[in-house]
Order: structure tokens, then sequence, then C-alpha cells
């Protein structure tokens, strides 16, 4: 029966009927091909990355931003930056398993909240737009920046500007490239959210194109305030049911976050459904490619 159900949801992504809503454990399975360390993704890893894999103290290590905010006091902003950019940017990443389906269904549209280039990299073949979010920048209300792609390379449009004919990579949280942009510390996000929250932070092409959409989260622990902030906001507009949230052993406060967002948990390793996608069946689907 999960089964039956993983593969519906399967081709209902490929059709374009679930937008793909991408988290930290989508990376489970990326490591560095010299090296075969896993990919910092995680709060945890990221926080023991960023401090040259020392924990720093208990309350910092309670959410990388948390942290985050700690080294942008202690050595500027541009010291969480150029962390984030080089470790996302200049490491030998391997491809994870979800990031090559994805790239074989080729999505309309696909949130990710994580900050690699790994699926933004994949999509890179292809003429796409990018939205990456941004904070605390003057001279403009917007909290994003848009970016059109012919395959090749990248230019930055105004969202008057856009091609919506193109499939669209949204990355809430930035990305290195084409311009390192990150929301990472508690002063980002706060800034962000506020700004999300007041419809400044998404282009208007995606707030049309979202509406009556529902979602498929994977590898999203929905425990933190951040993560439910940002998640209830960027689904805003979305038909009921929601979608589905792949999430092993969910805890209550998941549980109720769900009931409230009316998003149907399938409580199993992301793992079962990594081989169901994986498997002849998906591989050997012509990808429809159809609106999300």
């Amino acid at each position: 029966m999960v089964n039956t159900t993983l593969h519906q949801i399967s081709k209902d992504v490929a059709a374009g009927l679930l937008v793909p809503y991408i988290g930290p454990g989508a990376l489970d399975d990326v490591v560095s091909q010299s090296s075969g360390k896993s990919i910092p993704a995680d709060s945890n890893s990221l926080i023991l990355a960023m401090n040259d894999g020392k924990p720093m103290a208990k309350k910092l290590m309670y959410e990388f931003s948390r942290a985050a905010m700690n080294r942008e006091l202690k050595k500027g902003r541009s010291s969480v930056s150029r962390f984030l950019t080089e470790l996302y940017s200049k490491q030998d990443w391997s491809i994870g398993s979800i990031h090559k389906w994805l790239a074989a269904v080729k999505p309309r549209y696909v949130v990710d909240v994580n900050r690699d280039l790994i699926l933004q990299n994949l999509f890179a073949k292809m003429p796409h737009n990018l939205v990456q979010g941004v904070s605390r920048i003057g001279g403009t209300d917007y909290r994003f920046k848009i970016f059109s792609s012919d395959g090749v390379k990248y230019r930055e449009v105004q969202q008057e500007a856009v091609d919506t004919t193109l499939p669209v990579l949204f990355k809430p949280l930035g990305s290195p490239k084409p311009e390192a942009n990150y929301v990472a510390s508690d002063a980002d996000f706060v800034d962000y959210i506020t700004e999300l929250m007041g419809g400044f932070a998404i282009p208007n092409f995606i707030k049309s194109m979202r509406k009556g959409k529902r979602y498929l989260f994977l590898g999203l622990r929905m425990t933190r305030d951040t993560e439910r902030m940002v998640l209830s906001d960027i689904i805003y507009g979305a038909s009921s049911p929601k979608g589905y949230a792949i999430i092993p052993e969910p805890t209550e406060k998941e549980i109720r976050f769900c009931g409230r967002m009316d998003i149907q948990i399938l409580s199993i390793p992301l793992d079962e459904f990594r081989t169901v996608v994986n498997g002849p069946l998906q591989l050997n689907q012509t990808p429809t490619g159809n609106a999300a």
C-alpha cells in the first residue's frame, strides 16, 4: 500500500500535480567524492563545520541561525557568507538520488531550502529561472533576486521581465551562485520572515503560479519555528489538502503542525521514497514537465 502511494506521488510530481519542497534530509546521501565525508546540511552539522568540527556552547548548538548570529557578531556578516560559499561551491559534492530524480522528471517549480548548489547545477543545464532569497539589503523593498539562465549562464532580471514559461527553482535561503546571497543568521531570518509575511520576499509570478498547488516535503523536519514560518508563507494559497510530508518518526509537534496545515504525514524513511523514484518504473517514464 505504501509503495503504491509513493509510486503515485512520484508520478504526480512528474505530472506537475505536486511541487517538491526540499529540505536538509534530501542531502543525506551526498558526500565529498574525494574524502567520502557527508555534506553538512542540517543545523548541527553546519554548526560543527563552521566551528572547525568543535561543538559550540549549548545555547548556540540549538539552531544554526543562532550560531551564525554569534559568528556574525564576532567576525562580521561576511564571515558567515564566506563559510557557506567555501563549503558549498568549492568542494566536490556528489549528486544525491533525490536530485537525480528531480533532474530526470524536470518539474516546473521546485522549492529548495538548502543552500547548496547540487540541484541548481543540474537545473543550470537547461533554461530556467532562479529565485534567491536575500535579507538586510538597501535600495529595495524586496527580499529576493531573480536570475534567468539560458542553459549556459545567468543574468539578473527584474520580476516584470521574467519569462514565466521557464521552470523555476526557488532557493529561499540563498546559494553561492551566481551571487553569494544567504539567509543564515537570526538577524537575517528576522528581516526575511518579516518581509515574507508582508509579501515582499516572493516574486509576483510565483505568487500567481503557486495558487491551488499541492506540495511534497522531502527531508524537512518541522520542529523549529523558523522552518515552519518560512514554509507557511511560501506555500500560501495551496489547495486543501496541501500535500504530503515524508517524516520518519514524526514528533508530536510535527504531527500537530501538519494537522493544522492539512499536510498528510507519511511516517516512513526517506530511503523508501528514494528506492521507489530511482527504480525502473520512474526512470523509464518520459518526463512530462507540466506546469506546477
